[in-house]
C-alpha cells in the first residue's frame, strides 16, 4: 500500500455496507420489478410496502454504486443490472449473490476457526427436509450462475479444436460447464458425476432441452471409487473442485481424474489459485476455512506439479478475465499445441513467476513520452551524467524512433532493493528472448545498480546487463502507470512503500 490514508481500513470496514445494499435489492426483486421501463419511487414504496422518504435514500445509494438511474423520481436499470439482476434473464445472477448473504454468517465465527484450524459452524440437525432440500437447491443454483458467467471465457480456449466423444463432468453441479461444451460441440456427450440429489435437480431442469439425450448421470460421492461404463473420455472436467478438499483428497481426485483421460483427451481444472487475483483468492481461502470441512485454496504450482506426477504436459495458469483461471492438461503435449492460448498471456505468467507483483500486457501506444521529463534528470537527481543516466543513454527521440517498432510490452511491477528488481527484469528480458520474442528489451526503473560497484560513465563494464531506466529515456512513468490502470503516488515520507515499474518491450 502507498496510501497511509487510514481512508482504506474504515473502507475495509464497512465493506459489509455494500453487500447489505446488494442483498436487500436482490432478495426484494427490486431490478425485476424495475423492467423493462422503470418505475416511480412512488410505485416502488406502494409495491414494498416502504416508507418513501427512507426508499428515496435507498434508491440513491443504488444510483451512486452505478445499479440504477435516477431522473426526476423516475428509476431504471442500468446496463449492468438489467444483466445480471433480473430474474429471468440468461446471466441471472441473484442465486449467487443471495447464497453469499447465506455463507456470510459463518464468517463471523473466523476467531474460533483459526483457533480450531477448521469449520466450528454447522447447520442444525432438526432442519426440516423441505428446508433441507431447498438450500441445497439454492446452492446449485448459485454455483450454475457463477459458471455460466465464467464459461464464455473459458470456450474460445477450445475454439481450434474439433472436440468429438465423451465428456467426464466431476462434481459437475448442475452442469453448466459440460452443457456449453455440448451447444459448442455437436458430436460430444457429457456424463455429469456428483452426488444423487444434486443429478436429480439438474435431471429435473434439463428434461425435454434439445440436448437431454446427450447427458447420462451418474450419481457418487467423487471421494469414493467411481463406476464408470465408459473408462476414458475426450475431455475431463473439474470445475470449482480443487479446492473443496485437503491436499490428500486433491491428490486423490486428480489420480481418478487421470485415470479416465483418453490418451488423446484434455483434461480442464478451473479454479481459484493463489498466483491469479490474490486478494480474492487469498479470501476464498478464508471462506473455505470458515465454510468447509478443509477446503483450500491452491498455488497452481502445486496442482501443476500434481498433473506431471500423473503423466501428463499442462500449461501454464491462464487466467479468465474474472477471479478464477485455467490449467490444462493433456497426456499427449501437442495436444496443448491446439489451443488458442495467448502466448503474450502465457509469457505474462511465466515472468510473474519471477516474484513481480504485478506483469501485466498493455500496448505501447500507452506509453508517454512528454518533453519535460528530462528536466527531472538534470536538475533533480544526483546520479545526472553517470553511467547509463543522461547525457549518456538512449535520447527521447531515439525512445520514440524505438517505439515504433513495438506494438505491445509487459508493464512490470515490484519493490525495492534496486539491484534485485533490475536483476529481476533481465531475468524477464532473457525468457522473453528464449520464449521467441527476440525483440526483448527491457528499460527499468532507477539508475543503473546491477553491479555492486560501478566503473562509471567511462568505464562501464557490463554493457551485457546494463540497460536505461524508463525516466532517463523520457518516459513519464506515472501517466504511463495510470494509462495501464495501475496507481502510482508521489510519497511524502522516506519510509513509504516504494513501486518499481520496468517496461519488457517484445514485438
Amino acid at each position: 500500500m502507498q496510501d497511509m490514508n487510514p481512508q482504506y481500513l474504515e473502507d475495509l470496514a464497512t465493506g459489509y455496507w455494500h453487500s447489505e445494499v446488494l442483498f436487500t435489492a436482490v432478495e426484494q426483486e427490486l431490478f425485476t420489478r424495475l423492467e423493462p421501463d422503470g418505475k416511480s419511487v412512488f410505485e416502488l414504496a406502494k409495491e414494498l410496502n416502504y416508507d418513501l422518504d427512507s426508499l428515496k435514500r435507498y434508491l440513491h445509494v443504488l444510483s451512486v454504486l452505478g445499479l440504477v438511474f435516477e431522473f426526476d423520481g423516475h428509476y431504471t436499470n442500468t446496463k449492468l443490472s438489467g444483466r445480471y439482476l433480473v430474474q429471468g434473464a440468461e446471466a441471472y445472477q441473484g442465486n449467487s449473490i443471495l447464497w453469499r448473504k447465506y455463507l456470510a454468517e459463518n464468517w463471523k465465527s473466523l476467531h474460533r476457526c483459526l483457533e480450531k484450524g477448521t469449520r466450528v459452524l454447522y447447520g442444525s440437525m432438526d432442519e426440516p427436509q423441505d428446508a433441507v432440500k431447498e438450500r441445497f437447491r439454492r446452492y446449485c443454483r448459485a454455483m450454475d450462475c457463477i459458471i455460466k458467467n465464467k464459461i464464455e471465457q473459458v470456450l474460445p480456449v477450445f475454439s481450434k479444436l474439433k472436440l468429438q466423444g465423451d465428456i467426464l463432468d466431476v462434481g459437475s453441479g448442475l452442469g453448466a460447464f459440460s452443457i456449453a461444451f455440448l451447444s459448442r460441440f455437436p458430436d460430444t456427450k457429457a456424463t455429469l458425476l456428483d452426488m444423487a440429489q444434486v443429478l436429480e435437480y439438474a435431471e429435473e431442469i434439463h428434461t425435454g432441452k434439445a440436448y437431454a439425450d446427450r447427458i447420462r448421470y451418474r450419481p457418487a460421492n467423487i471421494l469414493d471409487p467411481w463406476e464408470l461404463e465408459n473408462k476414458q473420455y475426450s475431455l475431463v472436467i473439474l470445475s470449482n473442485i480443487v479446492h473443496a478438499f485437503a491436499e490428500a483428497e486433491t491428490g486423490e481426485v486428480l489420480s481418478r481424474a487421470a485415470v479416465h483421460v483418453a490418451e488423446d483427451g484434455l483434461l480442464i481444472i478451473h479454479d481459484f489459485f493463489m498466483e491469479h487475483d490474490s486478494k480474492k483468492a487469498g479470501l476464498s481461502d478464508m471462506n473455505m476455512l470458515v465454510n468447509t470441512y478443509n477446503g483450500r485454496v491452491y498455488k497452481a504450482a502445486w496442482v501443476q506439479r500434481q498433473l506431471k506426477d500423473r503423466g501428463f504436459a499442462v500449461t501454464e495458469l491462464i487466467p479468465l478475465e474474472s477471479d478464477t483461471a485455467l490449467l490444462i492438461a493433456a497426456k499427449r503435449p501437442q495436444r496443448l499445441a491446439e489451443l488458442c492460448i495467448s502466448e503474450l498471456q502465457q509469457l505474462a505468467v511465466k515472468i510473474q513467476d519471477l516474484g513481480f507483483q504485478v506483469v501485466k500486457p498493455i500496448d505501447v501506444d500507452l506509453i508517454h513520452l512528454p518533453d519535460w521529463v528530462g528536466l527531472k534528470c538534470e536538475f533533480g537527481c544526483d546520479n545526472f551524467n553517470q553511467s547509463q543516466c543522461p547525457p549518456n543513454c538512449i535520447k527521447p527521440e531515439q525512445t520514440r524512433a524505438i517505439l515504433k517498432d513495438y506494438k505491445q510490452c509487459l508493464l512490470l511491477q515490484d519493490m525495492p532493493p534496486t539491484r534485485d528488481f533490475q536483476r529481476k527484469v533481465l531475468q524477464a528480458e532473457h525468457t522473453a528472448f528464449k520464449t521467441g520474442y527476440y525483440k526483448a528489451f527491457s528499460l527499468w526503473a532507477g539508475p543503473c545498480s546491477i553491479c555492486p560497484e560501478c566503473g562509471g560513465k567511462d568505464k562501464c563494464n557490463n554493457h551485457k546487463n546494463a540497460r536505461p531506466s524508463m525516466e532517463s529515456s523520457g518516459i513519464d512513468v506515472f501517466e504511463t502507470v495510470k494509462r495501464a490502470g495501475l496507481t502510482l503516488k508521489t510519497l511524502p515520507e522516506k519510509d513509504d512503500y516504494v513501486k518499481y515499474f520496468a517496461i519488457l518491450l517484445l514485438e
